[in-house]
């Protein structure tokens, strides 16, 4: 099974059988389309390259043009590669549509969070803060970030303020719980990283199914 790339659309619920409100996330995904095929002999590994999204001829440079040319397709406003096990079984060009997943499986969804910008301590890793009362003067102050003496120096990875967001991440093992091919929507049971219209890359879960 290969994946798909799509866009958010939103959040809604829908009913299961036993009259249980389930949130879903709505993806609107692909039709996504073949670009490129690459082999173990040639790049050192299997996988294919995919294209969703409209994307204006005038906005191409002569290689980028040549690339969508010789697979035959349109320009495509994103491309992402998936690891396959054999390239033989798909065509340049070949369309990828939403109906290679059922409903049942299970998916891992991958977005960019949304960008909150410049923040502190407090708000972009929940730091307590020091005392509220009157006369302290450090209410939302990292602290110390190192002992002067040993290690006498701050360790990579300390927690501090600085950019929050806009990385990506991926919500791991989500249900699928409806397809609409006729419209490539996809609806995953819980919440996807990411701003509404913002790209996802769909997959099939990695995780191993849940012991019985």
């Amino acid at each position: 099974m290969v994946g798909i790339l799509g866009q958010k659309a939103g959040m809604s619920q829908v009913f299961s059988e036993k009259g249980e409100a389930l949130p879903v996330t709505v993806i609107k995904a692909g039709p996504c389309f073949v670009v490129q095929k690459k082999s173990d002999s040639k790049e050192g590994y299997n996988a294919i390259q995919i294209g969703y999204g409209e994307r204006k001829q005038k906005s191409l440079n002569k290689p980028k043009r040549g690339h969508f040319e010789k697979a035959r397709v349109r320009p495509l406003k994103y491309l992402r590669e998936f690891r396959v096990h054999n390239v033989d079984e798909y065509q340049l060009g070949q369309e990828i549509r939403v109906d290679i997943f059922k409903v049942g499986d299970y998916v891992d969804v991958k977005g960019t969070s949304k960008g909150k910008g410049f923040a502190g301590a407090v708000k972009r890793w929940g730091f307590k803060g020091g005392p509220a009362s009157h006369g302290s003067r450090q209410h939302r102050r990292v602290g110390s970030i190192g002992g002067s003496s040993f290690p006498a120096r701050v360790f990579p990875g300390t927690k501090m303020a600085g950019r929050m967001g806009g990385s990506s991440s991926v919500a791991k093992r989500l249900e699928v719980v409806k397809i609409i091919p006729e419209d490539n929507l996809i609806l995953v049971k819980g919440a996807v990283t990411g701003v509404k219209k913002g790209l996802v890359v769909i997959s099939k879960s990695k995780k191993k199914e849940k012991q019985s």
